[in-house]
């Protein structure tokens, strides 16, 4: 009984950890990664055979947990994929979304390369191939107990970071040994978010993993953070500028959409126009409609009352890309919500284009920007940024409001841990960033835990004295004197190979080089 790590390791995107038992393999996510460079090329690929997976356990529907399924399907798997009602019904909309994204950005790029003579890209899976992936999904309520196979009992307990989002306990047993309990904590909510309930406190596991985004920060109070959005509109407004939301386009635009019902209902803003330019967060908004059941009571008297917590006057849906180029002939007192979040990709990047440059505008982020985004860059004060092959000052108002983030904070993560009525066995570090990971590990083992922060690659021996990752295994069979030598030989190949990966990516005019010439190069740069 073992969980490998193949994803989300030292890094917050592209979750993906694999549970062997009695015979059987055991995804618990499949997300993409995002950002740039190392990153995507890893989406392309597998460390495992998909055709050899039987289960996938989806803990929620956002792409960086569930992106990579239907690439999962177009390399042969054909088992069942497991999550909760919401998660499914979000699914459906978000995966087809992705494949349209690849199709596009392929597209773009291969119009590009058949002028240059090369080769053209094949995307990473098509509208078509998510669609299909689809008919793999099987749908559960919050708190039943599942029984998976023989040997895995599995229950899905609400996380609170996004509709449908799910902690998911797993009981185990394997040939006659005693059952053991793992926890995987998906995505942990932010506590008193908009819409949704606060995190299911768990009594009891033997082993736990979890995120750990924001393992080193603590977010200010959520009423706050709204405080300082409304004052931020008014400002921005009174300065004849814009007010641009990127947004993730499922959750944080319907939080938002949520609490700006409530500024109009108090008359705090008044006559406003609000733009929700994301097609995706427009399907989005009507999947939050359709499940009420999974709202928190606040949101379920709204609703009681016949009141629409989604929709108020002045809010306009932007379905078409004609409607989407009208809203930047738009110079003040309107605000903008769309998407990627992250800035990377979608309508976002043109409204960035049309009012980043205008210091009577402002950006205001309410996610999480991963290393090596548009948005990242932005909000780490860069004085240019560029987009659509143009560089764009900076100059308009920067906010990161962090209070509004759909995951919990260094305290948040900690008191959900301390609710476990007993330590767990181990608890196992993933999602986070270097400096986020290490900060929490230190916490923990301040109070007592038995932590580890995983590698990629890594495996995990569930209930065995001997917990074995690479440089374990390297000394049980060469000794400790040659394991120490040959962790540090994998250590150097691994920065010869981020040298030679940082080096190739320097090369300028790289697509239209011929091949005798690049490999000149390469071999230039590989025996320098």
């Amino acid at each position: 009984m073992k969980i490998q790590f193949y994803g989300a390791a030292k890094t917050v995107t592209g979750s993906c950890h694999i549970l062997h038992i009695n015979g059987k393999t055991v995804l618990l996510d499949c997300g993409l990664y995002q950002g740039k460079g190392e990153k995507v090329f890893a989406n392309e690929t597998f460390d495992f055979n998909p055709k050899e997976v039987d289960y996938v356990i989806l803990s929620h529907a956002h792409i960086d947990h569930s992106g990579r399924i239907p690439l999962l399907y177009k390399m042969g798997f054909k088992g069942e994929i497991l999550s909760t009602q919401a998660t499914m019904d979000l699914c459906s909309i978000m995966l087809p979304d992705s494949g349209h994204i690849h199709e596009s950005e392929v597209d773009w790029k291969n119009k590009k390369r058949k002028r240059q003579g090369l080769k053209t890209l094949e995307p990473l899976y098509t509208f078509k191939l998510a669609e299909l992936s689809l008919s793999l999904f099987r749908a559960f309520p919050y708190d039943e107990m599942i029984d998976v196979f023989d040997g895995l009992k599995i229950r899905f307990r609400d996380a609170g970071h996004l509709l449908g989002s799910a902690i998911v306990e797993l009981y185990m047993t394997e040939k006659d040994q005693e059952e053991v309990k793992l926890v995987y904590s998906g995505d942990l909510g932010n506590l008193n978010k908009s819409i949704i309930k606060d995190p299911t406190i768990i009594n009891h596991t033997d082993y736990l993993i979890i995120e750990t985004t924001y393992g080193n920060r603590v977010h200010p109070e959520i009423k706050e953070d709204l405080k300082a959005l409304l004052k931020i509109i008014k400002e921005t407004f009174a300065r004849g500028g814009n007010v641009i939301i990127p947004s993730f386009a499922v959750g944080r635009t319907q939080e938002i959409l949520y609490e700006l019902n409530k500024y109009v209902e108090n008359e705090d803003l008044k006559d406003i126009k609000v733009y929700i330019d994301s097609p995706l967060a427009i399907q989005a908004t009507k999947v939050f409609e359709s499940h009420n059941e999974d709202y928190d009571n606040e949101a379920k008297e709204l609703v009681m009352k016949g009141e629409y917590p989604f929709r108020f006057d002045g809010l306009r849906f932007s379905v078409s890309a004609s409607d989407s180029m009208e809203i930047n002939k738009i110079q003040s007192n309107v605000i903008v919500i769309s998407a990627s979040g992250m800035c990377d990709a979608g309508r976002i990047k043109h409204h960035l284009k049309y009012n980043l440059w205008r210091d009577e505008s402002s950006i205001v982020f309410v996610g999480y920007q991963a290393e090596g985004t548009l948005g990242r860059n932005i909000v780490g004060g860069a004085k240019t940024v560029k987009i659509f092959g143009e560089q764009i000052a900076v100059k308009a108002h920067i906010y990161n409001l962090e209070g509004l983030s759909g995951h919990a904070d260094r305290n948040g993560l900690f008191n959900w841990i301390e609710g476990f009525m007993d330590k767990p066995k181990e608890i196992l570090l993933v999602h986070g960033d270097k400096e986020a990971q290490e900060s929490f590990k230190q916490l923990l083992d301040s109070k007592g835990y038995s932590t580890r922060i995983v590698e990629s690659g890594e495996e995990f021996y569930i209930n065995e004295t001997n917990k074995i990752n690479k440089t374990d295994k390297i000394e049980k069979a060469y000794g400790v004197d040659k394991a120490y030598k040959a962790y540090e030989a994998e250590k150097a190949d691994e920065d010869l190979r981020k040298k030679l990966i940082k080096d190739i990516k320097s090369i300028n005019n790289i697509e239209g080089l011929e091949k005798g010439d690049l490999l000149d190069i390469i071999k230039d740069i590989i025996y320098d």
